[in-house]
């Protein structure tokens, strides 16, 4: 597994682009970034929520400060291997995450049956306090994509990630279970971030203004609500 690291705090861009624009922007920045060390991968998550998905609900207020909960694996995961436990806050525009490996198995204990971590840390602490405050908290969504991501070779803090194939499912939450669901995007669309602890470099900023590429508001998880949402009004 790929060390990674367990805290961060950074600002996070988005934009939705077509494939052609994702092609150009791949070729631009091709001299100023490479791979990160997962290179291509399938990205699994499971998110939590109270039963009237209050951290969702509140999410698309658009409040000065927001949080949510999932797990996540890299590829399809097994009852042994390390998944991430996140805690994901963002307040004033800045993201905080806090995230905790550990087996598959022990993470879906510890959210969904109260078990004790495999290792008591201030990570652990943050997430009972954070289950202690909002009470029961249940799997809600699985969501699935298929990430690209680059890191600025002078600027390692400075990542750019594409994300394709965006899915989701209220059925079968397991990282365990292949990714399939329903496509939140159109197959043309792909969703950039640009992930920096401080202003995006001059010449990432030059791309985006030849290629007149603005930033947007999206939240997949939001997106999945508001489409489930949309599905049962029309039912």
């Amino acid at each position: 597994m790929v060390k990674t690291p367990t805290v961060f705090k950074r600002y996070e861009k988005k934009y939705l682009i077509t494939r052609e624009q994702q092609h150009e922007i791949w070729q631009a920045i091709a001299e100023q970034m490479q791979e990160d060390a997962f290179g291509r991968s399938t990205i699994c998550n499971i998110y939590f929520d109270t039963p009237s998905d209050l951290l969702v609900r509140r999410s698309l207020g658009k409040p000065i400060y927001k949080e949510k909960l999932r797990v996540r694996a890299y590829g399809i995961a097994t009852a042994q291997t390390p998944v991430f436990v996140e805690l994901k806050k963002k307040y004033k525009s800045v993201v905080y995450k806090r995230r905790v490996a550990m087996p598959e198995q022990d993470a879906m204990a510890y959210l969904c049956e109260q078990a004790a971590p495999p290792e008591i840390s201030q990570i652990t602490r943050e997430l009972d306090y954070f289950r202690a405050f909002y009470g029961k908290l249940m799997p809600k969504v699985f969501l699935s994509y298929e990430r690209q991501a680059f890191y600025a070779k002078e600027d390692p803090e400075f990542r750019v990630t594409f994300d394709e194939n965006i899915r989701w499912r209220t059925k079968e939450l397991s990282l365990c279970a292949e990714p399939y669901g329903t496509l939140i995007l159109p197959e043309d669309k792909v969703l950039m971030e640009l992930k920096t602890i401080g202003a995006l470099p001059l010449w990432m900023t030059e791309i985006l203004t030849k290629q007149r590429i603005y930033q947007t508001s999206f939240s997949k998880y939001g997106t999945v609500y508001q489409q489930l949402m949309t599905s049962m009004e029309g039912a």
